[in-house]
């Protein structure tokens, strides 16, 4: 593994960490939202609800697999996303990533999300299922009592329960989220930096303030295109349905309607804008510091 390899691998270890931290809260909100729709009114009542029930706790219920999810995903993201790009500049005959157009940057994207999904489904799965512990407690017509289940409780029961299989549930959504949407993601970073980019400069040098808006701009244009699957990921991780994912797709639109598939849209956008903005300037800056320093 080369030097470059690693310094991607720990810049973007370094930017899901500042990033979780901003967005958890509205990330919490957008898991029940999506797994139970039809409990709260909106956003706002179940912010509410939570912090009512649980405090800020409450909001921040998940955070460690969060991390670990986000910090595995990322960390194997941006190390297979460079090096992505320069097997693209090495069949297009370029001399350097920057010089990659954006639907480069996509297909770049695209390629390195199969990789980063592997080491996400696991956490993300253990993380849905903390943040949706209550609503799955009342929904078994159990007595609700206040019991602290760590992660670590609930991969065991997966284990135990599902197998080391149960761990990879929902993966073959989880793809079908990353790869079109890091594609999305990718793209729409470079595009915007691209368009941020004054004459005679290049991108790397814009500045803090055009990193984040690039930054939550690839956010953006992950989620509107990809919401509705992450939304039946999320579903198969907590309820397990045994169904393909097209037609458990379908029971949902014709149970639910259509709309219910982009339940907590609104507060991923805005989670995503300024945790994504702060990834990318977080990214940018250790990868700065690294090659700098070493």
């Amino acid at each position: 593994m080369n030097s470059a390899a690693i310094y991607d691998f720990l810049s973007g270890i370094a930017g899901a960490t500042a990033s979780v931290y901003i967005g958890q809260p509205l990330d919490t909100i957008k898991t029940k939202l999506q797994i139970f729709p039809n409990r709260y009114k909106n956003f706002i009542d179940c912010a509410q609800k939570i912090f009512y029930k649980d405090g800020i706790h409450g909001l921040y219920a998940g955070t460690l697999p969060s991390l670990l999810a986000n910090a595995a995903e990322n960390g194997v993201l941006f190390m297979a996303y460079g090096q992505c790009q320069n097997v693209i500049c090495l069949l297009n005959n370029k001399n350097h990533n920057e010089e990659l157009t954006s639907f480069e940057n996509m297909a770049a994207g695209s390629l390195a999300a199969a990789f980063a999904s592997l080491a996400l489904c696991p956490t993300e799965l253990v993380k849905c299922r903390i943040q949706t512990m209550n609503e799955m407690t009342l929904n078994k017509d159990m007595p609700h009592t206040r019991k602290t289940i760590s992660p670590i409780d609930i991969t065991r029961n997966i284990i135990r329960t599902e197998g080391a299989r149960g761990l990879y549930r929902g993966l073959t959504a989880t793809l079908a989220r990353e790869c079109p949407g890091y594609g999305c993601f990718f793209g729409g970073y470079e595009l915007t930096r691209s368009l941020l980019t004054k004459e005679n400069e290049q991108k790397k040098d814009i500045g803090l303030v055009k990193t984040w808006i690039s930054g939550g701009m690839a956010g953006i244009c992950f989620w509107i295109f990809m919401f509705p699957v992450d939304a039946i990921k999320s579903r198969i991780q907590v309820f397990k349905p045994n169904m393909s994912i097209m037609n458990y797709t379908l029971q949902v639109i014709k149970n639910e309607g259509f709309t219910t598939l982009y339940a907590g849209l609104l507060p991923t956008l805005i989670r995503t804008f300024f945790a994504t903005g702060t990834l990318f300037i977080t990214y940018e800056k250790v990868q700065s510091l690294l090659h700098n320093s070493f």
